[in-house]
């Protein structure tokens, strides 16, 4: 392969995929410890697979213990990639891709502890996900020092990105770094010239097993110079005040070329606790497909009212619900476990 050397741009989600990635749920926290649990993660990630694969090409890596499984719950029209897997959130573990001025497609190797070391995870297989699907997809890797996940970043595709400061700086991820050195890198890998850093993510997002804040669960950009916001409308959750900070951040924030951000709120699924505490549901995580946006469900009021905005910031493209309700549970939504490839 002749190496590219750039200058990169990460597309913006909604820009053509030539495929998607995602990973199938390993032995481990997501797939959970009995049969009924097994059943639930594989159906969740399945359902999500197969809904993609209708509208542009999907490839799953799957743990070799995993295979036989993987072959029965995904569609026939899934393609399959073998790999050790200590977990299932592709878009975390896998490549960022990005494309260059004369049509090269490459992807980010960013650096992977765990999302910041956490005791609870395990990376000793998932930090080396990145670049086996670089290898498989055949595109040129680039190399990052930066401790840094997919959902931890949010693109606009043209110089806008969203970060929170609860991630990439984050103590266990990047002690060495203030927010000037991770803009450079993000501008080396990303194309990128304008960082919107948000405060932090979603409330339990940032307890133990979460990711520490994650941007993707929070604030999106359909298109440039528009933002969409989860809006925790109930005062009693403790999203409510994380909703006001952001909004309040996004306020005063202006795009790569200048100009201000029109927001959109998105309103917080109404179901505001489960056994666990409160749930930091989101519409938000959701993913956008060739002519598709995947939605999440959660049997709620709101799904409703969610879907109708999704529709209107993605014109064109079909809304498609599926439940996250069990991603969720094991500690992500749509948006975390898929990955999309831009199309050359």
């Amino acid at each position: 392969m002749t190496l590219d050397t750039g200058p990169w741009r990460m597309p913006a989600e909604h820009e053509p995929h030539e495929r998607t990635w995602m990973a199938f749920p390993a032995p481990g926290y997501s797939l959970g410890d009995t049969e009924t649990d097994h059943h639930e993660a594989r159906t969740a990630w399945s359902a999500v697979a197969n809904t993609i694969v209708d509208h542009e090409p999907v490839t799953v890596v799957v743990d070799p213990t995993q295979t036989e499984f993987a072959k029965k719950y995904l569609s026939a029209t899934v393609d399959i990639v073998e790999a050790p897997l200590d977990d299932a959130w592709m878009r975390d573990i896998g490549p960022t891709f990005v494309v260059s001025e004369n049509g090269g497609v490459g992807g980010v190797d960013w650096v992977f502890n765990g999302w910041g070391g956490q005791d609870w995870a395990a990376w000793g297989h998932d930090q080396h996900i990145a670049r086996a699907v670089i290898a498989s997809a055949g595109v040129e890797r680039i190399g990052s020092t930066l401790v840094n996940e997919g959902g931890g970043i949010q693109v606009d595709g043209a110089g806008t990105v969203l970060v929170t400061e609860t991630v990439q700086l984050d103590p266990g991820r990047n002690p060495q770094l203030a927010k000037s050195g991770v803009e450079r890198e993000l501008a080396r890998t990303l194309g990128v010239d304008t960082v919107i850093w948000l405060p932090c993510g979603l409330t339990r997002d940032s307890e133990q097993y979460g990711t520490r804040g994650h941007v993707d669960i929070v604030a999106a950009m359909p298109i440039p110079g528009t933002v969409i916001v989860h809006d925790q409308r109930d005062p009693g959750h403790p999203d409510h005040e994380v909703s006001r900070r952001i909004r309040d951040v996004l306020n005063g924030a202006v795009t790569s070329d200048g100009s201000p951000m029109t927001i959109v709120d998105v309103p917080a699924p109404r179901t505001l606790t489960d056994d666990e505490g409160f749930v930091d549901y989101s519409y938000i995580n959701h993913y956008v497909a060739n002519g598709l946006v995947v939605a999440c469900s959660f049997d709620d009021p709101s799904d409703a009212e969610a879907v109708e905005i999704l529709s209107s910031v993605y014109p064109g493209r079909t809304v498609v619900s599926v439940d996250a309700r069990p991603i969720f549970a094991r500690g992500g939504g749509i948006h975390c476990i898929t990955q999309n490839q831009p199309a050359r």
